[in-house]
């Protein structure tokens, strides 16, 4: 049974900090890339960032860059995102998602979000 769990959101002041972690199951988690996504109210899931599968390459959208950082222990089967100098534009549902390509087989997994909110 493949398992995505995200833990960590709350209610944070602006400025303020939170980690938030993905575990993973029920898959190889370390074939696979990790990413998070966010989506608020009336707007469209988008992405936050991305790690590849070994971690040795990462990817953010812009506005989160210098601010989030995405890491992985794969001993751990464990995604993390560090989020730091938050605003309540950061304020959203944020979720894990794997994923994976190979032989033309697409395999693409989501967890069931995790809420964070800001408070200006």
């Amino acid at each position: 049974q493949v398992q995505l769990v995200e833990s960590g959101g709350g209610l944070v002041q602006s400025g303020g900090s939170l980690r938030l972690s993905c575990a993973a199951s029920g898959f190889t988690f370390s074939s696979y890339a990790m990413s998070w996504y966010r989506q608020a109210p009336g707007k469209e899931r988008e992405l936050v960032a991305a790690i590849t599968s070994a971690g040795g390459s990462t990817n953010y959208a812009d506005s989160m860059k210098g601010r989030f950082t995405i890491s992985r222990d794969n001993a751990k089967n464990t995604v993390y995102l560090q989020m730091n100098s938050l605003k309540p534009e950061d304020t959203a549902v944020y979720y894990c998602n794997a994923a994976q390509t190979r032989w033309g087989l697409k395999y693409n997994y989501w967890g069931q979000g995790t809420q964070v909110t800001v408070s200006s």
